[in-house]
């Protein structure tokens, strides 16, 4: 087995109160315009002329609706501490901390609501302590003390949880440790034989894949936070990854994985490549989300990095024909390592950041193919949509894709593009939460989120949801232009993973945040209700814990809490992801839901217009 040189990651400044690096955000110039800053991004210090005029006409937001969030905070909630667990776990962590910065950063994720009040309100309940350890053995002494010592432990990765998963408890009276597991990010071996590797939990994606390819090898799993979020992170929520059609979700790439409960250390004795012993215990802890224990490591599948990456892109006249196109290509078990399709108003928005100083069009296609495609293939500009592709394999391999993708595109009427297009729109995933900030500071509120859905249902699915969220906008009273757009994101044999975007200025608006709260509850009411799932990829957590029964049946509810009742009696995993522990808190939970989800009526505008 090969062992590497894991040397110290690079400790690098982070925003508190939005995503991403310190030294990034969409900033405007002299001129007016947008442009990204820093240096760690092919758009960073490129001027984007098109991409105001843009948020302007299809978002409604202006220049003049800048927001002030609130400074960094520099008084926090004193921590509730343990004295007699503190002591017993003394000596075995690299740090610890009780600073209120990094409490608070480390007690929130990204979604609306939580980066709605640590910019312009405050949480309700922080952690009260921040511990970071180096080694497995360090997590064993922890866990078990705090199961001695009645101290909740929120293991966290990345932070980049859209699921409320990292809120503490507001009824939480015992002492909160966040289990920051950033210092166990060593790569411990490599079997190039049975081309396996066994990983700490706590490494970030992009450290992963750099530490990997130095040695020529790939794990393959890219999912849209690669840069932050952790190999733990991964498993706990069931994550995908952009390029799964060759490499596989998480659970297809984990081998097996090692995780300290409050009963004891949980792994397989054997990193073999498939059981039949029963249930696969082991891996429960996939898309447990911290409410069993604490993944520590994991042996997971490698593969050699491919000969060759190519990028492509597609024009077809409308989404139907995408999805059409998308469905054929997954029957024909054609996919290559990454294939998404971007409806008419994603088309454009992406097509808004080009640096170019043309119209949205001519970036996409020469005035050749423009005038082609209007005149003599009947194109509505409209209507257009796109897909974007990226082929990883041998030279071979790649021109067998490229031949056949392309083949079923003009079956669909699709028309190839730009392999730029296709270059630019798959690293533009990496940016895109730093505009989401920018709408923050412009009372912009957005968010993602998506669903897996049967193919007979995904054009249909797409039409409703979108359908649904301006419904649910005018009952709640929202007279802004909205922006809703979605993409197919993920092709399997029997259905696609389907991911939306929405948001409206919230200009002059009574209680923003808990309308947008209603349109969301509201869009995932109809994913249910047109076939889809409540999540593809980015679990339940807090956030989405109303729609869990209807999900997994009473029956698995009560399953659940079995298993957690059994390897946590004292429930010292206690964030309340996914679902309640207690049957009558869960009552009272859902009925508090309602009454903050439901429209206010009073505000909404003539009945007529509804």
């Amino acid at each position: 087995m090969q062992v590497l040189n894991n040397e110290p990651r690079k400790k690098e400044k982070l925003k508190w109160n939005g995503w991403g690096y310190t030294d990034t955000k969409f900033v405007f110039n002299k001129e007016g315009n947008l442009y990204l800053s820093g240096h760690r991004y092919s758009l960073s210090g490129v001027e984007l002329p098109n991409l105001r005029a843009f948020v302007e006409k299809e978002m409604g937001v202006t220049i003049d609706d800048k927001m002030t969030p609130q400074s960094m905070p520099t008084e926090y909630p004193a921590p509730v501490e343990n004295a007699s667990f503190l002591k017993s776990i003394e000596g075995h962590y690299v740090r610890s901390t009780f600073d209120g910065l990094e409490r608070l950063g480390h007690s929130h994720g990204h979604t609306v609501q939580e980066l709605w009040a640590i910019r312009y309100e405050k949480l309700d309940r922080i952690v009260d302590v921040v511990i970071y350890p180096g080694r497995s053995e360090d997590v064993e002494v922890i866990v078990k003390a705090a199961n001695e010592h009645n101290v909740v432990i929120i293991p966290y990765g990345g932070g980049t949880s859209v699921s409320c998963a990292l809120l503490c408890p507001t009824d939480e009276k015992r002492m909160i440790v966040s289990l920051d597991m950033h210092e166990m990010d060593k790569i411990k071996w490599v079997d190039r034989t049975n081309m396996t590797a066994c990983i700490e939990a706590g490494i970030a994606g992009k450290d992963l894949v750099r530490k990997l390819e130095d040695i020529g090898l790939t794990m393959g799993h890219e999912p849209d936070s690669l840069e932050f979020s952790t190999l733990g992170g991964w498993i706990a929520t069931r994550a995908s990854g952009m390029k799964k059609n060759v490499y596989g979700n998480i659970e297809d790439i984990v081998v097996t994985t090692k995780v300290v409960t409050a009963l004891g250390t949980w792994t397989r004795e054997a990193n073999v490549p498939r059981v039949s012993a029963g249930p696969d215990v082991p891996n429960l802890i996939l898309g447990s989300e911290g409410t069993l224990g604490v993944v520590v490591e994991a042996v997971v599948k490698v593969r050699p990095l491919p000969e060759v990456r190519k990028f492509g892109a597609i024009a077809f006249p409308n989404f139907e024909s995408g999805v059409k196109f998308m469905h054929e290509v997954a029957m024909r078990r054609a996919q290559p390592a990454s294939i998404r399709l971007v409806d008419p108003e994603q088309f454009r928005f992406g097509a808004s950041l080009k640096p170019a100083a043309a119209g949205w069009f001519k970036h996409v296609m020469s005035e050749a193919q423009k005038i082609y495609v209007t005149k003599y293939l009947k194109f509505d500009v409209n209507d257009i949509c796109a897909v974007t592709i990226v082929m990883e394999g041998s030279k071979t391999a790649v021109r067998t894709q490229e031949k056949t993708i392309y083949a079923i595109a003009k079956r669909h009427g699709g028309l190839k593009a730009d392999e730029e297009n296709g270059r630019r729109g798959y690293f533009l995933t990496f940016v895109i939460a730093y505009l989401r900030d920018l709408g923050l500071d412009m009372a912009f509120l957005s968010e993602s989120f998506e669903t897996s859905v049967p193919w007979s249902k995904t054009h249909q699915l797409c039409v409703r949801v979108k359908e649904r969220i301006h419904r649910a906008a005018r009952e709640s009273g929202i007279k802004s232009k909205l922006f809703v757009s979605c993409r197919v994101t993920q092709t399997y044999d029997a259905g696609a993973c389907v991911y939306f975007y929405f948001g409206f200025s919230h200009k002059g608006l009574e209680a923003p945040v808990e309308k947008f709260t209603y349109v969301e509850h509201s869009a995932r009411e109809e994913i249910l209700d047109c076939g889809g799932s409540i999540s593809h990829h980015h679990g339940i957590g807090k956030h989405r814990k109303d729609f869990i029964e209807r999900a997994i049946q009473p029956l698995g509810i009560h399953t659940l809490r079995g298993i957690k009742h059994t390897l946590d009696p004292k429930n010292i995993f206690a964030a309340g992801n996914i679902f309640e522990l207690d049957p009558a808190k869960e009552e009272q939970a859902k009925k508090e839901h309602a009454r903050h989800t439901a429209p206010r009526h009073e505000d909404a505008g003539d009945p007529a217009d509804q």
